[in-house]
């Protein structure tokens, strides 16, 4: 390659570094502030209910996974299940409740097997890298002397 184009790329890549820097610290002081007013509304009320405690932990599992992403410049899946189960855990758990009787049992059903689904992926998931390792575990490698 060429003196120009080198040097495009070089600025190129600065610039989406800079725009993949700065949107994770928007996303985690995003998901901190979100965190924290939960926490001050569950303080104000004197008390913490059910679905309070499972979405602190929604946001401690996204705050998981900006660090992760952060560090590794990975989506680690993983977390993304996670956040889905508890997700869907405090939905069966809170939200359920309200449906009329002649839903309530399906979208039990429903919501159980969308869990049992993701729980299965997970172990797919951790299995298959397990066993047969990850996609970077092979560029780490290769970086090695």
């Amino acid at each position: 390659m060429n003196f120009k184009t080198e040097k495009v790329q070089w600025i190129g890549n600065v610039l989406v570094d800079i725009f993949h820097y700065l949107a994770l610290f928007i996303i985690g002081a995003t998901i901190v502030w979100s965190a924290a007013y939960e926490y001050l509304q569950m303080m104000e009320k004197g008390y913490a209910e059910l679905k309070d405690i499972l979405l602190l932990f929604i946001y401690l599992e996204m705050g998981a996974m900006i660090g992760i992403y952060f560090k590794t410049h990975r989506l680690p899946v993983q977390f993304l299940i996670f956040i889905a189960i508890t997700a869907l855990s405090r939905h069966l758990v809170i939200d359920v409740q309200h449906v009329s009787d002649s839903f309530h049992l399906y979208l039990l059903i429903i919501i159980s097997g969308s869990i049992v689904l993701l729980s299965g992926a997970l172990f797919v998931l951790t299995f298959t890298a397990t066993k047969y390792g990850r996609p970077e575990d092979d560029v780490n490698r290769s970086k090695e002397p």
